[in-house]
């Protein structure tokens, strides 16, 4: 993997292209919020005149305000992984531009993917519909860090365990989206596979390695 050198470059060189990888990061950050924001706006709101009422129609809308935290965690989990990828960044090129913004389009559609769940009725479509998007969110993630690494647009000395730890992450939940698109066609539970494989996958992965060397 190569990284952007700055030894034959001259500092207002440096300026402008460190300045464009700070206005990306910030962007995202900035759309990031904003998809939180509509997020948050999105919740039902229980209704009532009396406590059993109020509590019954918040029991109601359970399914909706699940899907919000499920959301609200994938996209965490995408902002602090953008986070942890984008410091270490010097440089942009077109490619990685453009991945960016279609990456942050489904992160801005999440909310609206979050309505779609949380509905009554033709689970399967609202469930795959849901995970599909998530699903390419993160496949576009994987090809940011991919872009970020050939096209060496990373800082000089930046440990290649950063790349590797965000890839291992998203991958993982990629592949959980990914299979729990036909699980939901067998059990509504299929849900559990967001959780059981991004947690239960890494480790696996950390195992492999010391077992061929055993």
């Amino acid at each position: 993997m190569t990284t952007v050198s700055t030894e034959h470059e001259s500092s207002e060189d440096v300026e402008i292209r460190t300045a464009a990888a700070e206005r990306l990061t910030f962007f995202g950050d900035a759309v990031i919020a904003i998809a939180l924001t509509l997020l948050a706006l999105e919740l039902p709101v229980p209704e009532g005149s009396t406590n059993s009422a109020l509590l019954r129609s918040a029991s109601d809308h359970r399914a909706g305000y699940m899907a919000f935290l499920i959301s609200f965690v994938v996209i965490a989990a995408h902002w602090r992984a953008h986070h942890r990828v984008f410091r270490h960044v010097a440089a942009v090129s077109g490619r990685l531009t453009n991945l960016t913004v279609y990456w942050l389009l489904l992160l801005v559609v999440t909310p609206f993917s979050t309505d779609v769940i949380g509905g009554d009725g033709a689970f399967q479509v609202r469930f795959g519909f849901y995970a599909t998007v998530q699903f390419t969110a993160c496949a576009l993630f994987l090809l940011m860090i991919r872009e970020i690494r050939r096209a060496g647009l990373s800082r000089a000395g930046t440990p290649t365990q950063v790349f590797s730890q965000a890839t291992r992450g998203i991958g993982a939940a990629a592949v959980a989206f990914l299979v729990s698109v036909p699980v939901s066609f067998l059990t509504t539970y299929a849900y559990l596979c967001w959780i059981l494989i991004p947690v239960v996958g890494p480790l696996v992965l950390t195992r492999l390695p010391r077992r061929g060397q055993s």
